[in-house]
Formats: structure tokens, sequence, C-alpha cells
């Protein structure tokens, strides 16, 4: 005696589609009489779960299906489990693997964020940020299947740096919509991490975005926003980081007291050893902070800005291939400030090619607007 999860089988062996054993349905329904059936999608839908075991026949379609195939069909479920569909099973694989997380495998995920981290210093976005969007998807997928517990929220942490990376890189190629996306991963990943620092950090690097789009006072308020709430929650190095990105802001915002007074705040709570290992996304110290103030003060148009760059230029690390570039355009802004065209051209060709070697359509960007311009929008 056949039942509904036989269908799919009768109808391989003589080769019917799923129209075919429908149409026929449809004539052997006719031909008894039996009135009109349900429309395509309601039947092909029965069908379905019939053969999934689903659902059992009843006594009308058992004997039409008898009348179908010339063999009996019983009315109700059939012995065979049902099969599970094709959503819980893939529902299912990801509960599985996500149930093989472990510290170890934790650990290993942040040794290749921070493996894409120096390669995007030294090399620029466009060769990585295929990868690091990689990454941050299967992160974000073991993420969402996690149970909760100790593992999850570790991996929450994780994934918030992996994302902000990838979003920083999003914006040094010119994508700022991408980039806000993959910092709104990361802010939710980073509050479920219970860590202030890793949420303040995206949060206030988020507002690059709106930088690059002109809302430079978004900009400001987000990163406030940011640091108020980080306030005495946070290492002094992140401390520092988050006046000096307002400063930006607000220099690019035009607010020239605020934005000096914020960079004050930066250089008072910058640590003597620079480093934090607490926070391997930071690179700041004196002269990474020196080309932030030099920034601020050539977006401001102010002449002294000249020589806080070039004391920055003289000492960068020569890996920070992409901060190199920028370090070079703000020179060349600050030369062209002051009326020495020369130089602000032999700083804006260096800067250029250097942009040219990362492949930083945000870096190029304003070094094209320097060029033709002699002044140029702002870019950290």
């Amino acid at each position: 005696m056949m039942d509904g999860t036989d269908l799919a089988r009768l109808c391989k062996q003589r080769g019917w589609s799923r129209a075919r054993l429908m149409l026929e349905l449809r004539n052997v329904a006719r031909g008894k009489g039996r009135g009109l059936l349900p429309d395509d999608p309601s039947l092909k839908r029965m069908i379905r779960e019939w053969v999934h075991g689903r659902r059992g026949l009843s006594a009308d379609y058992a004997a039409l299906f008898s009348d179908v195939f010339g063999v009996p069909f019983a009315a109700g479920r059939g012995n065979a489990a049902p099969v599970p569909s094709p959503v819980a099973t893939d529902l299912a694989a990801r509960l599985a693997v996500a149930e093989a997380i472990d510290a170890p495998l934790i650990v290993s995920l942040e040794a290749q964020t921070q493996s894409f981290r120096t390669l995007d210093r030294q090399l620029g976005a466009a060769r990585l940020l295929q990868q690091t969007e990689a990454h941050v998807g299967q992160m974000t997928d073991l993420w969402r299947y996690a149970l909760p517990g100790a593992h999850r929220t570790v991996l929450a942490a994780a994934l918030a740096e992996a994302a902000a990376l990838a979003g920083w890189q999003a914006l040094d190629l010119g994508d700022p919509e991408k980039a806000w996306s993959l910092h709104e991963t990361a802010k939710a990943a980073a509050r479920e991490s219970g860590i202030p620092s890793i949420v303040a950090h995206v949060t206030a690097q988020q507002a690059y975005a709106l930088l690059d789009l002109g809302r430079s006072a978004s900009a400001v308020t987000l990163i406030q926003h940011a640091r108020q709430a980080a306030n005495g929650k946070v290492p002094d190095l992140l401390r520092s980081w988050l006046w000096a990105a307002e400063a930006e802001a607000l220099a690019a915002n035009g607010a020239a007291d605020e934005a000096q007074e914020a960079l004050d705040h930066a250089g008072a709570a910058l640590p003597s050893q620079g480093l934090d290992e607490s926070l391997p996304y930071l690179f700041l110290n004196e002269v990474h902070l020196a080309r932030w103030r030099g920034h601020c003060l050539a977006r401001l148009g102010k002449s002294e800005a000249v020589q806080e760059l070039a004391n920055a230029v003289n000492l960068l690390d020569p890996t920070f291939t992409r901060a190199a570039a920028g370090l070079r355009c703000d020179l060349a802004l600050a030369y062209s400030v002051r009326g020495q065209h020369e130089e602000a051209r032999a700083e804006a060709r260096v800067a250029e090619e250097l942009a040219t070697r990362t492949a930083s359509a945000r870096q190029r960007r304003r070094i094209a607007a320097l060029l033709t311009s002699g002044t140029g929008p702002s870019g950290r």
C-alpha cells in the first residue's frame, strides 16, 4: 500500500515532473466528477507536504492517486519519518557549527583579524576588503547561531573589531554606505560584548562615514556621544583617541576653538607608553597625535600646521603607508595656506604616489581636490 511519501519515487520511475503529476491528477479528478482541485500553487504545496510526510492523504486524494498510478494508496500518514524541510536542515547545520566555538577558535579568528589589520596598514584596502568581508561574514554567522554563554560574548567582541576594520576599509575605498552598514554590525556585536572600549571605538569610527558625506555636525554629535558614554570606563589611550577624533570633526565643522580644546584634552590623556595591548585596533602615540593635530590645523587654515606635519613626516613609521599619504596631503594643504605653492605641489605629488600604492580612493579624492583648487576636503 502506497502513501504520500511514495509520490516522488513513483514520479521518478515514470519521468514525471510535478507539473505532469498535477495534470494527471486533474484529469482523473475530472473523469470521476470530483470537481475542481485547488489552484496550482496550493496543489504544489500540498504535494510537497505529502512527499515530505508532513501531511497525510485524505480518502479522496488516496483514491485519486490510486487511479493516477494504478496502485493502491492508503489514507493518512505513511510510516516513513517526516523529512526535515531545507530551512530546518540549514538551521540545524548552522547551530551545529556554532556549537563548535571554543576559546582556541576565537583566538585564531582574532589573529586573522590582526593579520588583515597589518596588511591593510601597509598595502591598503583594495587588496583586502573582499577577504575581510568574508572573514566578517563567517564570524557573523557563528555569532548569530551561537547559544548564550562566555564564548558567544567573547566572539561578539572579536566580531566587532573585525567589522569595524572592514568598515574602515570600505570607507577608504570610497563606499560610505557599506562602511556605515559594517559599523552597524560592529556596534551590535560590541554592545553584546559589554566592553565599553570596543563600543566607544566602533561608534566613534562610524562618524568618519558622516565626515566623508560632508555631515560634519552629525559626526561631532556621534563622536561626542561615544566619548561621553565611555567617560571613566575606558583606558587613557582610547580616551586620547576619542578626543582627537572629536577634534577632527570639530575642525571639519569650522569650530576652531573647540577643536583646539579637544586636541589639548587628547594630548593630556595620551599615556607615555603609547600602545595598549588591550586595544590592538589603536595606533596612537606622540607622532600620530602630532599628525592629527597638524591635520586639524591645516583644515582650519593655520600656518603653524606646517611645523607639526613636517615633524610627523620625519618620525612616522614607514609601514603606515596610507597614513603617510594623508599626512603628505595635509602638509601640501598647509603649505598652500602659507602661499608656498611649489612645496605644496611637491608634497601633493608624493601623497598621490602613496595613495596610488594603497589604492586609497579616499586619499586620492582629497589629493585631486588639492591639486585642482589648492584646498581639499578632510580625511584621516
